[in-house]
C-alpha cells in the first residue's frame, strides 16, 4: 500500500487501534510543550499524577503569553512554572526567549517525531513534517507522564501545490486561501497533508505560516514533507544532524485531494470577525486603518520581519496609524538587530514590541473603539482583540507594513519581489536562556493565585437541571472564558469561573451557582461548531465547577469535545437539527438512565417545560465513555 506521509509517521508511533479512518487510536508522543496560561493547570494536573519526572522524550514549558505581569498573579504563575519544571525534568524557557510556537520550531521539531502541546497552534511545527497536535493540558499532562495520546484516525486531505507564488504574495494567502475554500466548519478529524511540486519553492517559515492556521479550519493538524529546504532550515539552525529525509509515496491514496496553483492565490484578507470570513485585498483596498500589527505564532519569523522592515525601508508609516512589530523570538530579535532590520522598523515609526503573543491574545495594543486593526495573527473573533467594537482584519506582513505607510488597506500584488531573501547563513542561536533540568530538586514556589485542579465526580443516572444558556453559531473558546486581562487566574478556577461566558453573558456564573446550590445542574445549548478556537481547557473546567452537566450542541469542535470528555461534560448532538429551534433558555430539563445512555451513545432530553421528548447523541470514542462514567479523566487514570 502506498503510504502518505500523516500513515508513515502515526504507523510509526502506533500503540494500539486500527489505522482506519473515524476508527480510535493511540500513539505514541515524543515531545510536549506548554505556555503559561494553559502551563500552570497542566502541570498541577500532572503533579496530581503523583509523578517524580516527565517520562516522554522531550518537555518545554515557555513563558509567552502572560507577560505583561499587571499584579503578582503573572510573575507568582512563571515561578511556579520554573520551580516544578526545574523538579520534574522539564525544559523552561524564560519570558523573552519568544513565541513557544516559533521557538519550539527553531530549537526542537525534528522531522518524524510526534509534538502534543497545550496551545491551538501546536500544529505550526507541521511545517518541518512534525506530526505536532494542539490539546488540552490535562492531555499534554498525561503524555509527559509516559501515556499515549487518544484520537481519531484521520481524514487524510492531500492539498496538491503547484507554480510558485507572484510577487508580493505570501505564505498568509496560501492559507487564507486554503481556509476559503474548505471554511472554518465541519473539518473535525481530518488533516492537511502538502505534496506537489510547488512545495519545493516553500521555505520551512513560510510551511509552518500555513500549518500555523490550519487550526482555523479544525483540523488536527497540518504537515508538509521534509525535503532539502527542511535541510537548509536545520543547516541555518545548526541542527543539520537531525535531518532526515520524509515524503508520502509516489501515488499515495488521500480521501480527498485540493489542487492549488500557488501562482493563481492573490493577496488575501480575512474580515471580521472570522479567520474563514476570507476575501481578496483588492476588494478591500482603500478601507482607512487605524491600527497595523505585525508579528504572532503565524507571521514572526526572519523572513516575515525582513520583508516588512524592505517594505518600510525609506518611508514613514501614515501619522493617522499605530504601527507596531513583534519579533517572534529572541534570535529573530537579534538577527534583526544585527542586519539592521529593526533600525528600519524604528526609522519608519513602529515600535517594537516584546517577542510574545501579546497582541494576538488581547493582552495588550488593543485598538480603539469602532477602529480599524489590520494584524498579520490567526484569530480575529470578536472582542479578542481586547475591543468588542474594533473591527479586526487578518492579512500576510506584505499587505500590513504597505497599508501602514499608505495609511488605507494596500494590495502589495506585483510590487514587491521577495523571492531571494537575505537570510543569514547561520542563525543566532544562545540556549543560555533556557533551564535544562539537571536531575537537582528544589522547592516548588505556589503563590497565593495557586490552586489545585478542580474534582470531579461520576455523574449521577438522573440530571435535574436547567437550561443555563442558549447561544448560537461559531462560540468560540473566547466567549467561553475570555482571555486579555482575564489570564492571571487561569491558576485560580473559583475567581477564573466568575467570568465564563463573560462577553455573552455576564450573569451566566452567578445564575449557573445559583442552580447548583438548589441542587439543580446546567445544561448549555449551541449552534455549530462550539468550541472553535484555542484548546484552553478551562473553557470546560470553569463550567464544570458552575455544575454544567452537558453541553448539546449542532456540532462541537475537536480540542473543546476533548475536553468536555477530560473534565465529565457531556458532549451531545442534536439527532435532529431542527430540534434546536424547540428548546429555549431557562427551561426545565431532565435526563433519565445516564449510565445507560452514555454506554449506548443514545440520550433523550425531556423538555419538561416545553413537554417534548429531544433525541440525542454522545458525541463521544469508547474510551471518553468510560471516562465520562467516571467523571473525567483524571478519575480514570488514578484509578477513582
Amino acid at each position: 500500500m502506498k503510504s502518505t506521509l500523516t500513515r508513515k509517521i502515526i504507523e510509526s508511533h502506533l500503540v494500539s487501534g486500527e489505522m482506519k479512518k473515524g476508527q480510535e487510536i493511540k500513539i505514541r508522543v515524543d515531545h510536549t510543550l506548554t505556555q503559561d496560561a494553559t502551563g500552570t493547570m497542566c502541570y498541577l494536573e500532572f503533579e496530581a499524577l503523583g509523578l517524580d519526572s516527565v517520562k516522554n522524550e522531550l518537555a518545554v514549558s515557555y513563558v509567552d503569553h502572560n507577560t505583561v505581569q499587571v499584579g503578582y498573579e503573572n510573575f507568582d504563575d512563571h515561578e511556579y512554572l520554573r520551580t516544578v519544571a526545574k523538579n520534574k525534568g522539564v525544559i523552561f524557557s524564560h519570558a523573552g526567549n519568544g513565541i513557544c510556537h516559533q521557538v519550539q520550531l527553531e530549537s526542537f521539531s525534528r522531522p518524524g517525531k510526534t509534538l502534543l502541546g497545550s496551545d491551538s497552534h501546536t500544529p505550526t511545527s507541521g511545517g518541518i513534517a512534525e506530526i505536532a497536535i494542539g490539546a488540552g493540558g490535562l492531555d499534554v499532562a498525561l503524555a509527559m507522564a509516559g501515556l499515549p495520546f487518544n484520537m481519531i484516525y484521520p481524514k487524510v486531505v492531500g492539498i496538491k501545490l503547484s507554480g510558485r507564488l507572484n510577487k508580493g504574495v505570501s505564505a498568509k494567502d496560501v492559507i487564507l486561501t486554503v481556509i476559503e475554500h474548505f471554511t472554518v466548519k465541519g473539518n473535525v478529524n481530518s488533516v492537511f497533508e502538502y505534496f506537489g511540486d510547488g512545495v519545493k519553492t516553500l521555505s520551512v517559515p513560510e510551511r509552518a505560516t500555513i500549518c500555523n492556521m490550519g487550526a482555523e479550519c479544525g483540523v488536527t493538524f497540518s504537515i508538509f514533507p521534509s525535503d532539502e529546504r527542511t535541510l537548509e532550515f536545520l543547516k541555518r539552525e545548526g541542527r543539520e544532524d537531525e535531518y532526515i529525509p520524509l515524503a508520502p509515496d509516489e501515488g499515495a491514496q488521500y480521501d480527498e485531494i485540493f489542487s492549488l496553483d500557488l501562482s493563481s492565490v492573490h493577496p488575501m484578507i480575512a474580515l471580521p470577525h472570522s479567520p474563514g470570513n476570507v476575501r481578496r485585498v483588492k476588494d478591500l483596498e482603500g478601507l482607512k486603518v487605524d491600527q497595523v500589527l505585525i508579528g504572532s505564532c503565524t507571521n514572526s519569523s526572519y523572513e516575515d520581519l525582513y520583508k516588512s522592515a524592505k517594505i518600510l525601508e525609506g518611508h514613514i508609516a501614515c501619522p493617522d496609524v499605530s504601527l507596531a512589530i513583534a519579533p517572534g523570538s529572541r534570535q529573530v530579535f537579534k538577527m534583526a538587530l544585527d542586519n539592521g532590520l529593526i533600525s528600519q522598523m524604528v526609522s519608519s515609526g513602529a515600535r517594537i514590541l516584546e517577542s510574545a503573543c501579546g497582541f494576538c491574545i488581547g493582552n495588550h495594543q488593543s485598538p480603539g473603539t469602532d477602529s480599524v486593526s489590520l494584524r498579520t495573527n490567526n484569530r480575529n473573533f470578536e472582542g479578542r482583540s481586547g475591543t468588542k467594537s474594533a473591527k479586526v482584519y487578518l492579512v500576510s506582513p506584505e499587505t500590513a507594513a504597505l497599508s501602514a505607510i499608505n495609511g488605507y488597506i494596500s494590495d502589495p500584488e506585483g510590487k514587491y519581489d521577495f523571492s531571494s531573501i537575505e537570510v543569514p547563513e547561520r542563525y543566532y542561536s544562545d540556549m543560555s536562556t533556557f533551564i535544562f533540568p539537571d536531575g537537582e530538586k528544589c522547592e516548588i514556589k505556589r503563590g497565593p493565585n495557586i490552586g489545585n485542579p478542580p474534582i470531579s465526580h461520576a455523574p449521577d443516572d438522573e440530571i435535574d437541571a436547567v437550561l443555563a444558556l442558549k447561544v448560537g453559531d461559531k462560540i468560540t473558546t473566547d466567549h467561553i472564558m475570555p482571555a486579555g486581562n482575564r489570564l492571571k487566574y487561569r491558576s485560580n478556577i473559583k475567581e477564573y469561573s466568575k467570568y465564563v461566558f463573560e462577553p455573552v453573558d455576564e450573569t451566566f456564573s452567578s445564575r449557573c451557582l445559583e442552580n447548583k446550590q438548589k441542587g439543580k445542574k446546567n445544561i448549555i445549548v449551541a449552534g455549530l461548531s462550539y468550541g472553535q478556537g484555542s484548546s484552553r481547557e478551562h473553557a470546560a473546567i470553569c463550567p464544570m465547577y458552575l455544575g454544567v452537566q452537558a453541553v448539546v450542541a449542532l456540532s462541537i469542535e475537536r480540542i473543546h469535545q476533548a475536553n468536555l470528555c477530560n473534565f465529565g461534560i457531556l458532549p451531545l448532538i442534536f439527532k435532529n437539527s431542527g430540534d434546536y429551534e424547540k428548546i429555549e433558555q431557562g427551561d426545565e430539563i431532565l435526563v433519565k438512565s445516564v449510565h445507560e445512555s452514555i454506554r449506548s451513545g443514545n440520550f433523550t432530553l425531556i423538555d419538561k417545560t416545553k413537554n417534548i421528548e429531544i433525541p440525542l447523541v454522545l458525541f463521544a470514542s469508547e474510551d471518553q465513555k468510560e471516562m465520562l462514567l467516571l467523571g473525567g479523566r483524571l478519575n480514570m487514570v488514578k484509578g477513582v
